[in-house]
């Protein structure tokens, strides 16, 4: 797995223009979750990593394994 910064740094570039709490309200999370997962403060559960990868049309393979 990628570390915390790099798989936060894939999810920032995938968000592009949308808002954090816009992520957040679609997944039923907060917006400090969404930050603190783009900063790479945190790594989310899995059922998060699934849920951010069917938002963003992405696997989670290629979001949080692959390196860029």
């Amino acid at each position: 797995m990628m570390d915390a910064k790099e798989i936060g740094a894939r999810l920032r570039e995938l968000r592009g223009d949308r808002s954090q709490q816009e992520v957040a309200d679609a997944l039923g999370l907060t917006a400090m979750a969404i930050s603190s997962y783009e900063r790479g403060e945190r790594v989310p559960l899995d059922k998060i990593k699934i849920q951010l990868a069917e938002y963003y049309g992405k696997t989670v393979q290629e979001i949080f394994f692959t390196q860029a």
